[in-house]
């Protein structure tokens, strides 16, 4: 059974009107994705003022980081899912079991990462599309990368569980804590230190454990369900509802790690001062993109706890909210990236060939920016209805069945600019596959709904 403040909170999530629920739940939670996303951005930002090989290393390891944050979402949403729909039903025995089986499980598994990565960092780097230019500097920040692995896949297990049991502040506050201190960290470790891209990935690993310290506090000191080693029964059943709820998420990571080394290896082809160019323009479409998903994270606590309580008008009115929400807030940036493009770009670099490139890549990913608020919130209602299959053809919709086939196409042809327009047009394509699911999905919310209010 709920205690009191459960019971207060499942009052809340089933009965509040959903735009402000939505609106309360995403504001949080788009702090998060942004500051998990600056993470990235602002060791890009300082390290470029270290020269394009440098800036290179950035994108080339971002594939890493990639992988780790797939271990993290794929853990936290399959857990974070089930403990959210589990509280719905009231079964809070299961959902504290599941949140110590989640989170255990990322650690080991970042763990295994951190210890595998070590012992092949010298061939990693090359597989990852470094040049041999590119590659020292890469070698260096991904130490620090590999280090923190099992801390920043836990984090975010541990931030996405906080999150969709509605504790999103609770789960900001523990994810803005090590970002903030990144930003602080990065200059005085990269130039008063002298310790160049090393010292940005320093930074990142320092960082990471403090968020690792903050969340796991947080867990402890909140409504949330409780961290108990004595609840660590994994069983295969938990496993497969990890798997279930997950695999849309960390087949999202995983695919965009593989589509980014695509991406790097079309890259090099063009030189260091391109792959800087789009490596700058690839981190701010990363940081659009967070800011996009943690629009739909505000949702996903509201869908879980409504669709277990069967409230399945609510998971409607609040999927139609959230699309409306993504669409104007995308439009309005869409709109600002085209316009002050060049003055962007130059924040990261000052070498003239990088801001011109990365001017009109960034001009170029403006064309579909519109259209990925649609396909986010869709792959997210799937995975937080039971809709696995399709939640994850969504998820590899963008970063894989799309985008990689065009990445090996479209530079044979059309050369730099081919490997601009890869995205663009992957994402127009992902946005024509959701639209048929959600037709399917709100038709049978409704019907749902009318069973529901006649038993």
């Amino acid at each position: 059974m709920l205690d009191e403040a459960q019971q207060k909170k499942f009052e809340r999530m089933t009965n509040e009107p959903v735009g402000h629920l939505v609106n309360t739940l995403a504001a949080p939670t788009i702090v998060s994705m942004l500051i998990t996303a600056l993470y990235n951005i602002a060791d890009t930002f300082f390290v470029s003022q270290l020269g394009s090989s440098a800036t290179g290393a950035i994108g080339v390891t971002f594939s890493l980081m990639a992988l780790i944050q797939a271990v993290g979402f794929g853990f936290g949403h399959g857990s974070g899912n089930y403990i959210s729909r589990k509280l719905g039903e009231k079964n809070v025995k299961e959902a504290a079991t599941m949140a110590i089986v989640g989170f255990v499980s990322s650690f080991l598994l970042g763990l295994l990462i951190l210890v595998v990565g070590f012992f092949f960092m010298p061939y990693l780097a090359m597989l990852l599309g470094s040049t041999v230019t590119i590659r020292p500097y890469a070698e260096q920040y991904m130490f620090f990368i590999l280090l923190g692995a099992p801390f920043f896949s836990s984090s975010l297990t541990l931030n996405n569980q906080l999150r969709l049991q509605g504790n999103a502040q609770k789960a900001m506050i523990g994810i803005t804590s090590g970002a903030i201190l990144n930003c602080i960290f990065d200059p005085i470790l990269i130039f008063g230190f002298k310790l160049g891209v090393s010292g940005a990935g320093l930074s990142t690993f320092i960082s990471q454990v403090v968020s690792f310290l903050f969340l796991l506090y947080q867990t402890e000191h909140s409504d949330a369900v409780s961290l108990r080693f004595t609840n660590f029964r994994p069983t295969r059943t938990r496993y497969i509802a990890i798997l279930q709820g997950g695999i849309p998420s960390l087949s999202r990571q995983s695919i965009q790690c593989i589509a980014n080394v695509f991406f790097n290896h079309a890259m090099k082809f063009f030189g260091d001062d391109f792959f800087a160019a789009m490596t700058i323009v690839m981190r701010l479409s990363n940081f659009l993109f967070a800011g996009t998903t943690g629009i739909g994270q505000g949702f996903q606590p509201v869908c879980g706890f409504n669709y277990g309580a069967r409230r399945y008008d609510r998971v409607r009115g609040a999927y139609l909210y959230t699309q409306r929400l993504a669409l104007y807030v995308l439009c309005s940036l869409t709109i600002l990236l085209a316009l002050f493009a060049p003055q962007i770009i130059g924040l990261f670099s000052n070498v003239a060939d990088v801001i011109r490139l990365g001017t009109t890549a960034q001009r170029w990913q403006c064309i579909s920016i519109p259209f990925i608020g649609f396909c986010i919130v869709t792959s997210m209602l799937l995975q937080n209805i039971n809709k696995y299959k399709q939640a994850t053809i969504m998820a590899l919709s963008r970063s894989g069945i799309f985008l990689i086939p065009t990445i090996l196409i479209l530079p044979h042809f059309l050369g730099m600019l081919g490997v601009m327009l890869a995205q663009p047009v992957a994402d127009i394509c992902s946005f024509a596959l959701a639209i048929p699911m959600q037709r399917k999905e709100l038709k049978e919310l409704n019907t749902l709904q009318k069973y529901s209010s006649q038993s």
